[in-house]
C-alpha cells in the first residue's frame, strides 16, 4: 500500500511540474497559429475621412489579418459606385491647417489657419479645400480612394453595409459597388466582439 501511495504521489508531483509547462506551450502555439482580426466601423463619408478605414483595412489584410469594415450612416458614401464627388470640409476642424500643394517651398510650408467665419461664409471654400486636398494627394503619390477600396477588396477585406441606413437614406443596392454584404447591427456585433482590434472611424 505504501509503495502504491508513493508511486501515486510521485506521479502527481511529476504531473504538477509538467502540466503547467505543457499547457503554456499549447496556449502559446494556439496563439501563434491564430489569425488576428480587425473590425472597423466607418461612419464618415468625406474625402479625408475615407482614407483611414481603407488604409488600415488594406494594410491589415496584407499582413494576413481577417478584416471587416461595417459602413453605416455617412460611411455609405465610401462604397457608392461613384465617389469622385467626395469633398473635404475644413469647417470646424481645428486639426486641419491648410497647406498649399503648389508654389515655392517657403509658401508650401506655411500653415494657413483660416478662421471658421471665413470658411463658412466664402462661397466655394469647400470646393477649394477639396481641390487643394486632391492636389496634395496627387503630389505625394498617394493612391486614390477608389484604388484603396479596390485594393482592400482584392486583399479579401469583407465589406458590410448597414441595411437600416440604406433604407433610412433611401438608397438602393444598385447604388453601391459589387461585393457588399447588407446586414444589420446584430450581424456585425458578433464580428466586433471577437475581433482582436475594433475601431470606430
Amino acid at each position: 500500500m505504501t509503495d502504491t501511495t508513493n508511486i501515486d504521489e510521485l506521479i502527481n508531483q511529476r504531473l504538477e511540474a509538467l502540466l503547467p509547462q505543457k499547457l503554456e506551450a499549447l496556449l502559446q502555439a494556439r496563439e501563434e497559429a491564430k489569425t488576428p482580426s480587425l473590425a472597423i466601423i466607418a461612419t464618415k463619408g468625406t474625402l479625408d475621412w475615407g482614407y483611414p478605414p481603407f488604409i488600415l483595412a488594406s494594410t491589415a489584410a496584407a499582413l494576413g489579418w481577417d478584416v471587416t469594415i461595417f459602413f453605416t450612416f455617412y460611411g455609405l458614401q465610401l462604397v457608392k459606385k461613384d465617389i469622385s464627388d467626395l469633398k473635404v470640409s475644413p469647417l470646424g476642424n481645428p486639426g486641419m491647417p491648410m497647406k498649399m500643394p503648389f508654389g515655392p517651398d517657403w509658401f508650401k510650408s506655411m500653415n494657413w489657419n483660416i478662421p471658421n467665419i471665413v470658411q463658412g461664409n466664402v462661397p466655394g471654400f469647400e470646393s477649394l479645400a477639396t481641390a487643394l486636398m486632391q492636389q496634395t494627394i496627387k503630389n505625394n503619390g498617394v493612391a486614390s480612394l477608389t484604388e484603396l477600396r479596390e485594393l482592400s477588396q482584392e486583399a479579401g477585406v469583407k465589406f458590410s453595409v448597414c441595411q437600416m441606413t440604406v433604407e433610412l437614406f433611401g438608397f438602393d443596392h444598385k447604388d453601391f459597388i459589387d461585393g457588399m454584404e447588407y446586414v444589420g447591427a446584430a450581424s456585425f456585433l458578433p464580428v466586433a466582439q471577437v475581433a482582436d482590434v475594433t475601431l470606430f472611424i
